[in-house]
């Protein structure tokens, strides 16, 4: 019990002091989720607006396959895009393995199909009434979408967020194309893995701290999201 109560003493004391390495290894984990989660609300947002915008053949096919990509397993995904960016590979010109932009990439990968399943089961489950409304008015197809999206963009807001909570706790994936590279490549979760390995438990329960800290703070901003938005639901407007 000692051996616990003083790793965490001393974790306390490196996120306190704001030891060098920690705040590196944060910085970076920040840097590339949040770049990853905003091309993949951009990619999965873009998606959802297509596919409600009206029905047409094959629509439920894809509906499916990004349901499925969902739960997508990220080794799985780290994988498929290291033998894409591998030397032999066919994107291998670029060098970007065992690079900050192959995590993003491997992130972004994870998290789009997160926000585009979760956006467009927000965008179909919205009241028809507000589709109705816009087309009546002389709205194209694209603008009623458009408009059905404003709606529901407490949901939309929520599935980014989830997206978020999805990547920013990954390791599998991009310990493959980043290479846990000190300084370069580091991020929390493999920092954690690679510090426990070696016995440096004080670095591994600081970052497990801190990522403690963003899931909470990650599941607050979704609970309080996801309130805004059945108030919004459930809400009788004034006459």
């Amino acid at each position: 019990m000692d051996f616990i109560f003083n790793s965490i003493a001393k974790a306390f004391n490196l996120i306190i002091e704001l030891n060098p390495e920690l705040l590196g290894i944060v910085l970076l984990s920040f840097k590339v989720s949040g770049l990853a989660v905003i091309i993949s609300a951009i990619m999965g947002i873009a998606v959802a607006l297509c596919l409600s915008i009206r029905d047409f053949t094959g629509r439920s096919f894809i509906v499916t396959g990004i349901n499925t990509l969902m739960g997508l397993p990220p080794i799985v995904a780290g994988l498929f895009l290291y033998l894409l960016l591998s030397r032999s590979g066919p994107l291998g010109f670029m060098k970007l393995l065992y690079t900050p932009s192959a995590m993003v990439l491997v992130q972004a990968i994870l998290a789009a199909p997160i926000v585009a399943g979760l956006s467009y089961a927000a965008a179909i489950s919205a009241d028809p009434s507000i589709r109705f409304t816009a087309v009546t008015l002389g709205a194209t197809p694209f603008q009623a979408a458009l408009k059905t999206m404003k709606q529901v963009r407490y949901a939309i807001l929520a599935s980014v967020l989830a997206g978020l909570g999805r990547i920013i706790a990954e390791v599998g994936a991009v310990l493959i194309v980043g290479g846990n590279i000190a300084g370069y490549t580091r991020v929390m979760t493999t920092a954690i893995a690679l510090e426990a390995d070696k016995g440096d438990f004080e670095l591994a329960v600081a970052l497990g701290m801190i990522l403690l800290l963003i899931a909470f703070v990650l599941n607050g901003a979704l609970f309080y999201v996801q309130s805004k938005n059945n108030f919004k639901k459930t809400s009788v407007p004034q006459r």
